[in-house]
């Protein structure tokens, strides 16, 4: 049954790390996202967030992703006098995604995917050996 259990657990990291490849995925998406208007701020990145949880039906601690929090970082100013979203000195607020961030918060994400898919599989194996022995 323990098996079983850290099936459960892995399964909730999965979700949990593919809703925080769907967060990421949004920042990037956005990293041009400026104001419609002057001096109007842009897109502001997301940081994904977890929470442990209590499943009571199997007994154990699992995680998912909690509220994404808004990073509070300064956004770039960009000098584009034509922009529509441009001040009255011609810069406009650029969003405070960095690609590069992004794309190592992607990367951890996807290995933890990774680690917790490879959980599963190892689980699900031992539990058909163990079949496998009981049945001879």
């Amino acid at each position: 049954m323990d098996l079983l259990k850290s099936m459960m657990v892995a399964a909730s990291g999965l979700k949990a790390q593919s809703s925080r490849m769907r967060i990421i995925a949004e920042n990037i998406a956005n990293a041009d996202s400026t104001g419609k208007t002057a001096g109007a701020d842009p897109y502001r990145r997301k940081i994904p967030t977890f929470q442990d949880r209590l499943d009571r039906e199997i007994g154990v601690e699992t995680v998912q992703l909690g509220r994404p929090m808004l990073d509070q970082s300064d956004f770039q100013l960009k000098y584009m006098p034509g922009h529509p979203a441009a001040d009255s000195n011609g810069y406009v607020k650029m969003p405070n995604v960095n690609g590069l961030v992004e794309a190592m918060d992607m990367k951890e994400a996807q290995r933890s995917y990774e680690a917790n898919l490879n959980l599963i599989t190892a689980s699900r194996r031992m539990i058909s050996q163990t079949i496998d022995i009981l049945k001879k």
